[in-house]
Formats: structure tokens, C-alpha cells, sequence
């Protein structure tokens, strides 16, 4: 019986028996077949089973409008420097007093750009020609005392770049513009002629402590105000100078209007250096540098001034 029940359960587990016996399916789907072919499954798979369909749209996407990039409009002369926009800023002075002058200059022709407080040649001759008008001569005191406060200015300037630690003074000494001891040779001479050397005005003295206030505040406005003054003095001050010493003096030859060396190549190379830094100014800093343009040239004419009478 034992040997009987062995033998059955033998065949009741070998391989063909076992697949011979029925497999209840209870209606899977043909993919779980463990008996169905796989690529017939799979392609059975593929085609009773798709993803829902999409709703078609029934119009058309907006069109993606682009925002504008709005640049900011440029100073006159921005591109070419800080130096550029100054000057411009000093032709606008001079056009308010009446006085046309080529925009297109490069700034080297010093006859059209002088001060916009200056007398000039145009400015008597008017005034001779026509008795009604009031008349401007120049007088010897007035004279020394727009020497005495201009060297009161250019003292304190080049005082201020010698002397100060800041490194953006250090590019700006010994240009060869310095006009302080050459002033004090024509102050000697007019002292060895007999006439008796006037004290700085209030003109210049206040101007000479305002610069000294910007230098320990801010170095643009201070190297700007520095620029202009060196820049006036070549474009009208030693114009004015020349024109009183023919009058007054003879034609004599002052040191405060020679240089030793080429002018328009030493004030080339100010500009330069102050077109360099200021490529490292924020915008509002070139501003106030703007700003101070106007101040330093309405400063300058009223020492300029000091040169004049008015008389009927």
C-alpha cells in the first residue's frame, strides 16, 4: 500500500502530469496568462489600452509680448568723460550771457573757451563805441588784487594735492600747470615798482576754505573744482591778463600766463587722468561734480571781477 501511494504521488508531481491538469482562469485578461506567449500578450497589451484623448483647444495662445529695455539717455559729452560734461556745462553758462560757442570743439582752443565772467576785447570795444553804455576799464589795484586772491587759490589747491594721503590727489601733482610760485614772481615785481600788495578779498578767501572743505569730503567734487581752475586760468585767465598788461603795464610779459611746457598737451594730460577715475564715479557723484561747475566758475568771475572799475 505504502509502495502504491509512492507511485501515485510520483506521477502526481512529475512535470506532464502537472500540466496537463486544468487552470481555472475566472475571464483575467489574456496578458496574465502564465501559459500566453509574450509578444502576443504584448501586442494585445498595445492595442486594447490607449490614453484618453485630449480635448483639441479652440483657439490660439496669446502672443508673449516682450518688455521693453528702456537705456538711459546720456549727458551731453558722457561718452568722451566727465570732463567733456563739465565743459558742456560751461557753455551753457556762456550761452546765458549771449555767447555762442562751436559744441563740436575738442576743448584745446583756449581762445573759445574762456570764462563766462571774463571782459573781453569784443565786450570794451562795444562799450568805447557807444558813450551811453557803461564802460569797463581795467585798474593796477584791482589788478593786484586778482593776482593776490588767485594765488590764494592755486596756493591752496596745489597745497591740498601735495599734502593729502588720498590716492586719487596723488595722480594730479607736479602736472607742470602749478601757477602759485610764478604768481608770487609777478607779486615780488610789483612789490620792487613801489605798489603796495592788497590782502586777499572775501572773494578769494572764501573760496579757497570751500575747496578745503571738499577735499576732506569728497575727492570727485574736489578734482573737478581743481580741473576748472586750471582750465579757466588757460582758456580766459591769462587772456584777461595779457589784455590788462597792455593796457596798464606795456605789454610786460607776466609769469602767471608762460608755462615751460606745452599747455595744451599738460592740460591733456589732467584730462586724461580725470576721465580715467571718473569711470569709477557713480552717476550721482558725476552730478554733483556738474553742479559744482556752475559754482566754480561764478567762484572764479567774481575774483575775475576784482580786476574792474565800473565807471560812467
Amino acid at each position: 500500500m505504502q509502495l502504491a501511494t509512492t507511485s501515485f504521488m510520483d506521477k502526481a508531481v512529475s512535470p506532464p502530469a502537472l500540466y496537463a491538469l486544468p487552470i481555472p482562469t475566472r475571464n483575467l485578461p489574456s496578458r496574465f496568462l502564465c501559459c500566453s506567449n509574450p509578444s502576443t500578450a504584448a501586442a494585445s497589451a498595445s492595442t486594447s489600452w490607449s490614453p484618453p484623448p485630449v480635448p483639441a483647444t479652440t483657439g490660439t495662445a496669446p502672443p508673449v509680448v516682450k518688455r521693453r529695455t528702456r537705456y538711459r539717455k546720456q549727458y551731453p559729452g558722457e561718452s568722451k568723460g566727465i570732463t567733456e560734461e563739465m565743459r558742456f556745462v560751461a557753455m551753457r553758462l556762456r550761452n546765458r550771457n549771449g555767447k555762442k560757442i562751436d559744441s563740436q570743439s575738442d576743448g584745446d582752443n583756449t581762445q573759445s573757451e574762456s570764462d563766462d565772467n571774463a571782459p573781453d576785447e569784443s565786450d570794451a570795444d562795444a562799450s568805447e563805441s557807444d558813450g551811453e553804455k557803461e564802460t569797463w576799464q581795467p585798474s593796477l589795484q584791482g589788478f593786484l588784487r586778482y593776482l593776490v586772491d588767485s594765488k590764494l587759490v592755486f596756493d591752496t589747491v596745489e597745497r591740498i594735492v601735495d599734502d593729502s594721503n588720498d590716492v586719487a590727489y596723488a595722480y594730479f601733482r607736479m602736472t607742470g600747470l602749478e601757477r602759485s610760485e610764478a604768481i608770487s614772481r609777478d607779486l615780488e615785481w610789483f612789490g620792487e615798482q613801489g605798489n603796495v600788495i592788497p590782502e586777499p578779498s572775501n572773494a578769494g578767501v572764501s573760496y579757497a576754505k570751500y575747496l578745503k572743505e571738499l577735499s576732506e569730503t569728497s575727492a570727485p567734487i574736489f578734482l573737478c573744482h581743481f580741473y576748472n581752475i586750471y582750465f579757466s586760468h588757460i582758456s580766459g585767465g591769462q587772456v584777461i591778463s595779457r589784455q590788462v598788461s597792455e593796457r596798464l603795464l606795456g605789454g610786460r610779459e607776466l609769469e602767471f600766463c608762460t608755462w615751460e611746457g606745452d599747455v595744451p598737451e599738460l592740460i591733456r594730460g589732467v584730462r586724461e587722468k580725470l576721465n580715467k577715475l571718473g569711470e569709477h564715479w557713480s552717476r550721482d557723484d558725476k552730478n554733483k561734480c556738474l553742479r559744482e561747475t556752475t559754482k566754480s566758475f561764478r567762484s572764479l568771475g567774481q575774483i575775475v571781477r576784482l580786476i574792474i572799475l565800473e565807471t560812467k
